[in-house]
């Protein structure tokens, strides 16, 4: 998802990079391409974001915006390429196939009801108004997906002697995970919509995070003690990830 200008992209699970927004030029950035101003980074990068289905060009502090264009005018076909492969976006709306676990779930209003948002077998029902039923349906998969992934990590992380200081999920634009060094993870509210390998896998890294803020070697090692998922798991966020930044 990243082409970097001099250099390569950022970690998939890596920290927050702190970014600040730039003011885009008009006559010749697209409305797509959103520009960002970070203190962390030491090169140009470009990536897909596939949640807004656009662009993200991150310039260091020095660099000058006529260099990201630059780089975004020497990639523009394999931007236009990645931008063509993303899947359709899936709204959180009356009949949308929501997948939960990775299992498919129909959405479905319930007007007369009055019990929020509920799971019934294979559907999401979500009782209310109609224009409540968004936000609604949302509510209750990020309480979901909090309620799931800090689970996991609350027995992951007793299993390798640590301890989870707060579990926090967020609509993060690039990253699944991430690890602070008070002790809190940080997750994609999205990953409750991702087959359960794959929470197994992300919650295990940022667990493993907890004890190695590096990608070293022991890292690795914890890893593999919490989770046998790591390959299959990358592989399937590679193949599906764009598809779950698309919900909602």
């Amino acid at each position: 998802m990243t082409v970097a200008g001099r250099g390569g992209g950022q970690h998939l699970h890596a920290m927050p990079t702190p970014e600040t927004p730039l003011t885009s030029e008009p006559s010749r950035a697209s409305p797509d391409v959103q520009w960002r101003r970070s203190a962390r980074a030491r090169k140009i990068s470009l990536r897909i974001d596939p949640r807004a289905g656009g662009v993200i060009i991150t310039l260091p502090l020095r660099a000058a915006q006529s260099a990201g264009l630059a780089l975004l005018r020497d990639n523009a076909a394999w931007v236009a390429d990645r931008l063509a492969r993303l899947p359709a976006p899936v709204a959180l709306s009356d009949g949308a196939m929501v997948p939960i676990g990775g299992v498919p779930h129909r959405l479905r209003h319930v007007p007369g009801a009055r019990r929020g948002a509920w799971l019934d077998g294979m559907e999401l029902h979500v009782s209310g108004a109609p224009e409540f039923l968004p936000r609604r349906a949302l509510d209750f998969l990020q309480a979901e997906a909090r309620r799931r992934l800090g689970a996991l990590a609350a027995v992951k992380a007793g299993a390798a002697g640590l301890t989870v200081r707060r579990v926090v999920v967020k609509d993060t634009r690039s990253r699944w995970g991430s690890c602070t060094a008070t002790g809190t993870l940080m997750f994609n509210w999205r990953l409750v919509t991702a087959p359960a390998h794959v929470s197994d896998y992300v919650v295990a890294h940022e667990v493993a995070h907890l004890r190695h803020m590096d990608h070293g070697r022991q890292f690795w090692a914890l890893v593999a003690q919490l989770t046998p998922y790591h390959g299959a798991a990358t592989h399937w966020l590679d193949a599906n990830g764009a598809g779950l930044m698309r919900i909602g």
